[in-house]
């Protein structure tokens, strides 16, 4: 549902949603600096929301899209618009078949991001302009040097996923999959499945979601 006249004088209510905090927090950094065109009023791992928010961000980190329960689940109990925030490999046609009435990339910058909200809040079509500004993302991993798609990668062991079930449901090639994980083994100084999930444990991979992957 498009806002009324008067709704447009304001900020757009932002949630933001994803299952690691720290995920959220980079978000919200970035979205705070916009708050006379956006205001953050929940920030949550879960489904449910605490206000009433005009549109929920939903950050896919540590999500794959094949049945994302999750997404269908805000979808189906929310009245506001909500909107997948990821990567290529969360492609926007399976959030679409999800229910999701918008999809933005993560590599628009903070104004850009800000930019596209304020449009998918008030329907328009037109998109954001390029910046010069960098985007302000946190996840967890970071600190020890993993890019966040080697962090992703990791949020996947720690759940139990096979090299192959990655690939499949992440719409990656197995060697894609294979140099990721590597790579992040190499970070974090471990040799093998077991190493890298104990790792992940210590370090903030346990996930916070209960709906499924």
């Amino acid at each position: 549902m498009d806002p009324a006249p008067h709704e447009l004088e304001r900020p757009v209510r932002v949630a933001l949603s994803n299952d690691y905090e720290i995920a959220l927090l980079g978000l919200a950094a970035m979205l705070a600096r916009h708050t006379d065109q956006v205001q953050i009023v929940d920030i949550t791992t879960s489904p449910q929301f605490l206000h009433e928010p005009d549109l929920i961000l939903f950050d896919t980190f540590g999500r794959l899209p094949d049945e994302d329960v999750k997404l269908r689940q805000m979808v189906a109990e929310n009245e506001a618009k909500v909107v997948v925030y990821s990567w290529d490999d969360y492609p926007e046609e399976a959030a679409r078949r999800a229910g999701a009435a918008g999809y933005l990339h993560k590599s628009l910058s903070g104004p850009e991001l800000v930019s596209a909200i304020v449009a998918l809040h008030t329907g328009e079509d037109s998109g954001p302009g390029p910046t010069q500004d960098e985007p302000t993302r946190f996840w967890p991993g970071q600190a020890a040097g993993l890019t966040e798609r080697e962090a992703e990668m990791l949020t996947f062991i720690v759940r139990g996923l096979s090299n192959e079930e990655i690939a499949r449901r992440a719409y990656l090639s197995i060697n894609t999959v294979k140099t990721y994980i590597r790579t992040a083994y190499r970070k974090i100084g471990a040799t093998n499945r077991a190493q890298a999930v104990a790792w992940g444990f210590r370090n903030g991979f346990s996930s916070t979601d209960d709906t499924g992957i």
